[in-house]
Parts: C-alpha cells; structure tokens; sequence
C-alpha cells in the first residue's frame, strides 16, 4: 500500500505472470463491456499465484431489485410512495443510461461544455454501467473463467490477510464504504 499505480487495464495487468497473492477491484468490473470481462478475469488469472485470492466488489442488483420492486407495491396504493418511486427507478438505472459525467454536471454552464467537449460524455469517460451483476451471474463468471472456492462474503470479512487493517470496503465514517455492493471471493 506504499505505492498507486495508476494503469489502463484495458492493456493488462502491470505484473508478472503468477507473482501476486491478491486482486482487489471495487466497483470496477460493471464499467467493463460484459463481452470483454472474460478477457479481464484471464488476465486476473496470469497474475496470481496458485492458490491466490480475488475479491470483486460490484453493485448488488439484487438489492435494487428488490427495492423497485417493493417501491412499484407501495408507489400503486401510497401517493407519497408514488412520488418517491422515479427515485427508485433512478438509483437501479441512472448509471447505465446518464449522458454526462458526474463531476461535469455539477460546473458552471462554460465548464460544463468544455468539458463535454474534450472530455466527452459518461460513457466515453467510463462511467457508465455496462452490465450488472448479482450473487448467481458474478459467480458463474468467475467460474467460467477458472476460478475456485467461490463465495459471497460482506464488507467486513475476507480471506485476505489482515483484511480488518486494510480497510479497503471501510467508508471515511467506519461504516460500509459503498452500500448495496455485492462482495465475492475467489481463489484461482
């Protein structure tokens, strides 16, 4: 944890074949286009060790899911619920279909179409959801891709060594750093 290497991982992993006891990635692997994710679980596989651990951490569909579903209940008897259902649907869709970057949304008017210009919009900038991912299709993946020993853990547990220290799903109040996440392990 001295050192942030800054990578496209769209051009490998920066490590030699077999040479590492753990991959973390957080709320990365949805941003990739589902056809390529193989191509990056392969290259997750190069580089550990036999027997090494990855730990992916995703939204959990199945969380916003359940919760349009149970919005979409209330929202036909409850007029509250029903002006606070767009929200619902908000949450389970706006990253898979926003035109502009987050960050970008937020500056004045000038800013905002310089950098829409030069920047380009949400997805160009990889911020766009590519797919989503819950507890029965992120384990298949990772199985199709040679991994073993699969399981679906919390934000607090891990087979990584002093993961408690490590705090990596640990948000700046002590709590869940991204709610609603999905946490898989799996060992190659």
């Amino acid at each position: 944890m001295d050192e942030v290497l800054v990578r496209d991982l769209r051009k490998g992993i920066p490590a030699p074949t077999e040479s590492v006891d753990a991959v973390y990635h957080s709320h990365v692997l949805e941003h990739i286009d589902r056809d390529a994710v193989p191509r990056f679980l392969d290259e997750i596989r190069r580089v550990l060790k036999p027997g090494g651990l990855h730990r992916v951490v995703v939204p959990d569909l199945e969380h916003y899911v359940h919760e349009y579903l149970e919005s979409l209940e209330h929202g036909l008897e409850d007029p509250q619920a029903r002006a606070r259902h767009d929200g619902t649907v908000s949450r389970m869709i706006l990253q898979m279909v926003r035109r502009e970057a987050a960050g970008t949304s937020q500056q004045p008017p000038f800013q905002r179409r310089l950098e829409n210009l030069f920047l380009g919009d949400a997805r160009k900038r990889g911020e766009t959801h590519r797919w989503m991912w819950d507890q029965v299709n992120l384990p298949e993946a990772l199985t199709r891709a040679g991994f073993r020993d699969i399981h679906i853990l919390d934000w607090q547990t891990s087979r990584i060594p002093d993961w408690k220290e490590l705090a990596l799903d640990k948000g700046p109040d002590g709590g869940e750093y991204k709610p609603r996440s999905l946490y898989v392990e799996a060992l190659r």
